[in-house]
């Protein structure tokens, strides 16, 4: 009986300790679009970044393109002069087709999937501190058709949409590299 009429009790003190817990660890977590260490806001700080040309093999520029004009309205869409810049994004970055399923009718390749690789360094804006670095991947697949037209549509489609997803990566990776580090 004595089991019995502590079990109340165990379970409020359970729900206690758990409640306890969750507020405890609920201060660890800061919002990453949220102010950073420094007190700016995030969005200042990702204005302040300067996008240069992205280096790509020869052919491969359009991706380039694509990805730095992503990267630029990710990071400071405003349109409006904005604060000073602080960091220098470079990236060197490749693309690779892929051309996994085949007819085996025509032996021509009914679909294509691009393969891109961007080394990205964020320095200081006069080049003495690097504030982090990384590589980022995706990839963004594509039908081919037996009309050319529609399969280098179809292709240049797929290049916009790695690059969209690539600027999301790095620009990410970057917001949660700022929000912790205090006067990067």
């Amino acid at each position: 009986m004595g089991v019995a009429s502590d079990r109340p009790g165990a379970r409020i003190a359970r729900v206690a300790l758990a409640l306890g817990l969750a507020l405890n660890l609920g201060a660890c977590f800061r919002p990453l679009y949220g102010p950073t260490a420094s007190g700016e806001s995030m969005q200042t700080v990702l204005a302040a970044i300067q996008v240069d040309d992205v280096v790509m093999a020869q052919d491969q520029e359009r991706l380039g393109h694509y990805l730095r004009s992503e990267l630029i309205f990710a990071l400071d869409g405003s349109g409006q002069a904005g604060p000073p810049k602080r960091y220098r994004l470079k990236m060197q970055g490749s693309e690779q087709v892929q051309t996994p399923i085949v007819s085996s009718t025509t032996a021509r390749a009914e679909a294509g999937t691009i393969v891109g690789t961007i080394k990205y360094v964020l320095e200081s804006s006069d080049g003495q501190r690097i504030i982090t670095e990384g590589v980022a991947v995706s990839t963004a697949t594509y039908d081919r058709s037996i009309q050319r037209f529609a399969s280098l549509r179809a292709a240049r489609d797929a290049e916009i949409r790695l690059a969209k997803v690539l600027a999301e990566q790095i620009k990410t990776r970057i917001a949660s590299v700022l929000a912790v580090k205090p006067n990067s």
